[in-house]
């Protein structure tokens, strides 16, 4: 599932994906909708994330990535981002065990400076407790923005340029993707948002170019088992086209 990943556009596609990447929206307004504080709806959106979890396993999904934080979100109340560090910081001391058990591996991505030191910490001990499990790759995205990503990506390849490692007309999309922060995992198949919010929100966005999208008007906290594997459902009678024809998807399929 690692090594060098092509930016090149897929021959063909599964009916179950191998990378889902989902924007878990709603909690506020599930919390909202039932008088409670935002932060309860956070806290009901940590079980979403482990039933999703858990479903995806067992589905043979090899990689899903969430995105728990953007880097917009810092603009949210002080109590509301201090209450999400605070989750953040638990989830991590009492899930990542579970994950572990399962044969899971945690990576979490996005720029880590603006977290504690105690959280990062926290980060690095838990990507590596479980850096050799090999059942699926569970990604978070916290304080991730697709243009930091980029940004990031090509800033590492200017600096081979300029050291004389590279000249300018090496650079192709591969090196680009290469130096994303999940440049050696596959490319997401599938990106769910829940909410019914139809937009990308600056994730993921050199990944998503072919992805296939679904929204759901399910809340965050109430995106549990049924409505995962209704997502999984949706993908798998899609017909994915890459650029081609009817005839040439037809032709292929015949081949195979």
């Amino acid at each position: 599932m690692t090594g060098t990943v092509s930016a090149e556009i897929p021959v063909s596609a599964d009916s179950r994906p191998r990378h889902v990447a989902i924007i878990m929206d709603g909690n506020n307004r599930w919390a909202k909708a039932r008088r409670l504080k935002g932060v309860a709806g956070h806290k009901a959106g940590v079980d979403a994330v482990r039933a999703v979890v858990e479903t995806c396993a067992r589905e043979g999904v090899e990689v899903l990535t969430l995105f728990a934080f953007s880097s917009e979100n810092w603009r949210r109340p002080k109590d509301e981002v201090s209450a999400l560090m605070k989750l953040f910081l638990f989830a991590l001391e009492r899930e990542v065990r579970k994950l572990h058990r399962n044969d899971i591996r945690l990576r979490i991505i996005g720029d880590r400076s603006a977290f504690s030191a105690s959280l990062r910490e926290h980060m690095a001990a838990a990507e590596e407790l479980t850096r050799n499990n090999s059942r699926m790759t569970l990604v978070i995205a916290a304080n991730y923005g697709g243009h930091w990503d980029i940004t990031q990506a090509t800033r590492k390849v200017a600096e081979q340029v300029r050291s004389g490692q590279l000249a300018p007309s090496d650079i192709t999309d591969d090196l680009i993707q290469q130096h994303l922060s999940i440049g050696d995992l596959p490319m997401p198949d599938l990106m769910i948002r829940t909410a019914g919010e139809q937009r990308i929100s600056n994730f993921m966005l050199w990944h998503l170019a072919y992805t296939e999208l679904y929204f759901s008007p399910v809340y965050w906290p109430d995106f549990q088992q049924e409505e995962m594997l209704k997502a999984l459902q949706a993908y798998a009678g899609r017909q994915r086209r890459f650029g081609q024809t009817d005839d040439q998807i037809a032709a292929k399929a015949v081949q195979q």
